[in-house]
C-alpha cells in the first residue's frame, strides 16, 4: 500500500493536549472589552463556545462550530470596536502556552516530505486562518504543509465527509493513499475511516464526554507519541 499523504489534526495532536481554564482564559477577554460585567461576559462567551462544539458533535459535524465573530454577536460584543480587537488579541494570546508544537513534529514533517509523502492539517476551528498560521509559523513548521483547512472557513467540520473530501482533493490523492493522525476517535479515526482513509489514533486527550465518544470505533494504528508516526507510515508502504 503506497502512502502519499499523511493529514494531521492540530490540538491534541500536532500540538499536545492541555487541561485549561477556559472560562478563565475568556476572561482575558473580557477584563479589557467590559471590566465591569467580564465575569458575566466572561461565562457567556464559555458557555456559547462550549455549546457549538457539542451542536458540532451532536451532528456529525453537519453543522460545524461556526467562527468567533458568532459568540461575540450573541453576547452584544461591537466586533468592529478597537477595543474589541485589543480584547481579541489578549484572549488569543492567552492560549500560546498551549499551543506549541509537539517536539517530535519537525523530524516527522521533515522526514514524511523527504519520502515524497505530502503533508496537511485539518483542524475543527473557531479561530481565524491567520492566527493559526502564526502559531505554526512561530513553532517553525508552516512550511512543512502542503495544506492547511480549518472549519472556521467551512459550513461542517470533523468527521463530515465533505472536510476530508475537501483535503484530499487539495492534495491531489485519494484517500486509499492517504493516513489521517488525530487524538478523537470521532472525529478524526471514525471520520477518515468513513471516506476510506486510514486512521493512526495518538489517545492522549482527555476530551470531554460532550464531545467524545468511541462507538466501537478500531483505529489502524495506535502510536503513544507523534513521533511513532514515521515508523507505522513506513511499515504500510513495506507492506
Amino acid at each position: 500500500m503506497t502512502i502519499q499523504a499523511v493529514v494531521f489534526d492540530w490540538g491534541g495532536t500536532l500540538t499536545p493536549w492541555h487541561n485549561v481554564d477556559l472560562t478563565k482564559l475568556w476572561m482575558g477577554y473580557s477584563e479589557i472589552y467590559d471590566p465591569v460585567n467580564a465575569k458575566e461576559l466572561a461565562e457567556t462567551l464559555n458557555h456559547g463556545e462550549q455549546a457549538r462544539w457539542s451542536r458540532q458533535f451532536e451532528t456529525n459535524g453537519e453543522i460545524g462550530t461556526g467562527v468567533l465573530d458568532e459568540l461575540f454577536h450573541e453576547a452584544g460584543v461591537d466586533t468592529s470596536s478597537a477595543l474589541h480587537f485589543e480584547a481579541l488579541e489578549r484572549y488569543l494570546s492567552g492560549w500560546d502556552p498551549h499551543t506549541y508544537t509537539d517536539p517530535d513534529a519537525i523530524e516527522l514533517l521533515e522526514g514524511l516530505r523527504g519520502r515524497g509523502i505530502k503533508t496537511a492539517v485539518l483542524s475543527n476551528t473557531m479561530w481565524p486562518r491567520r492566527h493559526h498560521e502564526a502559531v505554526l509559523q512561530r513553532d517553525g513548521v508552516l512550511h512543512l504543509f502542503d495544506y492547511l483547512l480549518f472549519t472556521s472557513e467551512t459550513p461542517t467540520g470533523k468527521p463530515h465527509k465533505s472536510v476530508f473530501a475537501d483535503v484530499l482533493y487539495n492534495l491531489d490523492v485519494t484517500p486509499e493513499h492517504v493516513a489521517f493522525v488525530g487524538d478523537r476517535l470521532f472525529d478524526d479515526i471514525h471520520g477518515a475511516q468513513s471516506i476510506g482513509m486510514r486512521g493512526i489514533w495518538i489517545p492522549h486527550s482527555n476530551i470531554p464526554a460532550s464531545q467524545s465518544s468511541d462507538l466501537g470505533i478500531i483505529p489502524d494504528a495506535t502510536v503513544q507519541r507523534l513521533g511513532e508516526v514515521m515508523d507505522v507510515v513506513t511499515g504500510w508502504i513495506t507492506q
